[in-house]
């Protein structure tokens, strides 16, 4: 297996999955997860997010070389060769999901299958041809918070599902400052995102209430007991500073790319944040 293939499984998205697996086990085990469990379902989340990547990837070879962001991944998917890079993700995805049913639980593998077909194939194929797709297609991005839950409580708690609407709540303001940083790239590749199809005005306007939205929903898991006070204080200045920091870069500057890495910023935040006070 290539190198260049390594870079297609997003390892950056990786990451973000990991730790979102990381936060939702703090929250059903109310402390640090049991160190051997929370690496299996970590390195089974990493195997499947890694695996569907390289899927969406394939499936997108040919809008990805239209887009000067993204024509790379096809050379790099060619120099791999595109069997083997179906078989490399397809075995990513299969061992992930038999490995978290046998030593997890079904509930674990069946979410991890919802996430990686969701993504892979739902969302590639049809959701990402609509203006409004990042809303549903957030769903398996957020799943990896219900995955962690799922492997220390299988009986999903009203925390969880809080943190997961956290992170579909953040995930299209995080996604359109990409797409009207790179709108007329994706308008060239037949791209049909939001800035392109209802403009940049409406975009940011949906973007702005996607973010405020964050505010309370972050604050509620210190409210309804789940996080401590000082989670909810620390919630309370992130979503304040992600909001004014949005007005600044999509409004005033117009700096998309900034915006763009202050969201991943925040989110880390936050997941970490959960993590550290469920430690403490």
């Amino acid at each position: 297996m290539k190198a260049g293939i390594i870079a297609v499984t997003k390892p950056g998205i990786t990451a973000g999955v990991t730790l979102a697996g990381l936060a939702g086990m703090s929250l059903a085990a109310g402390g640090l997860p049991a160190p051997g469990r929370a690496a299996l379902c970590l390195l089974c989340l990493l195997a499947a997010a890694a695996g569907s990547a390289v899927l969406n990837v394939l499936l997108e070879r040919g809008t990805d070389a239209l887009m000067t962001r993204t024509a790379w991944r096809g050379d790099a998917v060619g120099a791999t060769g595109v069997h083997e890079a179906a078989v490399f993700a397809t075995v990513l995805i299969a061992s992930s999901s038999i490995a978290s049913y046998i030593f997890i639980g079904p509930t674990t593998c069946a979410l991890i299958l919802a996430a990686s077909v969701g993504y892979s194939l739902v969302y590639t194929l049809r959701l990402k041809r609509s203006p409004f797709g990042t809303v549903a297609g957030g769903i398996p991005g957020a799943l990896p918070v219900l995955i962690g839950y799922s492997a220390i409580r299988p009986g999903l708690g009203f925390d969880g599902f809080i943190l997961f609407t956290v992170m579909l709540l953040w995930q299209p303001p995080h996604f359109l400052a990409l797409a009207m940083r790179h709108r007329e790239e994706y308008e060239r590749a037949g791209v049909p995102v939001m800035p392109a199809v209802l403009g940049e005005e409406f975009t940011r306007a949906f973007v702005f209430l996607y973010a405020a939205g964050l505010i309370p929903l972050t604050f509620s898991l210190s409210l309804f007991g789940y996080c401590s006070p000082n989670f909810g204080w620390f919630s309370l200045a992130a979503g304040t500073g992600f909001l004014v920091w949005y007005y600044i870069d999509l409004v005033r500057s117009r700096n998309y790319g900034r915006a763009f890495a202050a969201s991943i910023g925040y989110i880390m935040m936050v997941l970490m944040a959960v993590v550290l006070d469920k430690a403490s």
